[in-house]
């Protein structure tokens, strides 16, 4: 429903954009709800939420327009690889010019570094590529669903995407200048920037460790085409396991350090208490006696064949969706439908990557009226999600069990 609020929301947002540089030729008229959406989400947001569509992108789940903040509807896990049209869109700042790819320069160097160089795309493309399929998911996702609710972008189920990236390591890069003994981390910095001169600039670091495994790529395309402009044209950080806070879309630098990076979406954001979630890698440079990095994603798991209410016939129901973790490897999916008392092993889908999307399936024999379906997964190192939720501030790592209910007749 297009209502007199969003009309001015939509005109102002357009007004704002065309002195961003935002990449914005037009916005679509907001013109269905979305259905479905999850119950936990707060009223008001139920409400206005709507499908919209940005430019390159098929109508998305639309949580704001300034900074864009679009979630894929979950239709689009029923694949275990995300449409680039379909991806969900995260942006902290407004301000995202066009990229031009001839005149894009990546700088390397840093104080925690021997030399500093300047490279093209072609300079890029020019080294050895590497392919990956990982999962990117928000470090948000269904912070929407915590109660109480929480400060932030209020999520459902859809801020993540899975991918097949191309790129070159980033360890190839960095051997280019050298890192000295004394680096401990790699800063980057992309080319969106804060309309405010007081808003901190978003730039992430990663432990050199992590940056130098053969799967952290620079890539410059994601699922066989170059990366769309909202998902970080030309080239932007792909970081396996790790929560998308780390993803640097449209990188324009990157530094060595020998000291811990203090910036503030280091120093103060994507934090969680100390010892409060299962952690196989730590950021430790990172860490204090209170708080931590968020790092790698927690076990999950998404039920994707039906939407929770759903009308299906008596009999048999398949039921499936998806399971994913921080790279160890999905070992199982179980359902329940009692409640969580008793729990049958489903069916997994192909494995096409310990990052990726392990799909899986479960043959349900409905009986007239309600049935509920609970979905858990277990990940090879043995962590398993959770049955009630680990609050945090920030609203972080919500991989509390999915419980949907279909009405057999």
């Amino acid at each position: 429903m297009i209502t007199r609020r969003r009309l001015i929301e939509a005109a102002g947002c357009s007004a704002a954009i065309a002195g961003s540089g935002m990449a914005f030729p037009h916005l679509l008229e907001a013109d269905s709800a979305v259905p479905n959406l999850p119950t936990e989400l707060p009223l008001g947001l139920r409400a206005e939420t709507v499908l919209d569509a940005l430019p390159g992108k098929k109508p998305l789940i639309k949580l704001s327009y300034r900074p864009p903040n679009y979630e894929t509807p979950i239709s689009y896990f029923r694949a275990p690889l995300t449409p680039n049209d379909a991806f969900f869109v995260r942006y902290h700042h407004a301000d995202i010019p066009q990229v031009d790819a001839a005149k894009w320069r990546l700088t390397v160097g840093g104080e925690g570094a021997t030399g500093q160089i300047e490279l093209t795309l072609d300079d890029i493309k020019k080294l050895p590529a590497v392919e990956i399929i990982a999962v990117n998911q928000c470090s948000g996702n269904r912070r929407g669903l915590f109660h109480p609710h929480v400060v932030g972008v209020e999520w459902g189920f859809g801020a993540m995407g899975c991918a097949r990236w191309k790129g070159a390591r980033l360890n190839d890069i960095l051997d280019k200048v050298g890192l000295k003994r004394g680096a401990i981390e790699i800063v980057l910095d992309g080319a969106d920037e804060p309309v405010l001169d007081k808003t901190p600039d978003f730039v992430k670091s990663i432990p050199v460790a992590k940056a130098t495994e053969d799967t952290t790529l620079i890539a410059y395309e994601m699922n066989g085409e170059a990366l769309p402009h909202f998902n970080g044209f030309p080239a932007r950080l792909v970081v396996p396991g790790w929560t998308g806070t780390y993803w640097v879309k449209h990188l324009t630098s990157i530094e060595a350090v020998t000291k811990p990076f203090d910036g503030f979406w280091m120093k103060s954001a994507y934090r969680v208490p100390t010892s409060k979630f299962p952690l196989v890698t730590r950021f430790i440079s990172q860490e204090t006696e209170v708080n931590t990095p968020i790092t790698e994603m927690m076990v999950n798991s998404l039920i994707t064949s039906h939407d929770d209410g759903a009308a299906v016939t008596t009999g048999q129901v398949t039921v499936g969706g998806i399971a994913w973790d921080g790279g160890y490897g999905i070992r199982t999916v179980e359902v329940s439908t009692d409640g969580g008392t008793v729990w049958a092993p489903a069916n997994l889908g192909e494995d096409i990557g310990r990052f990726a999307f392990r799909p899986w399936t479960f043959e349900l024999l409905a009986k007239p009226g309600k049935n509920t379906v609970t979905a858990r997964a277990t990940n090879a190192v043995g962590q398993t999600q959770t049955a009630t939720l680990i609050l945090n501030p920030a609203g972080y790592h919500h991989n509390v069990m999915q419980t949907l209910t279909l009405n057999a007749a």
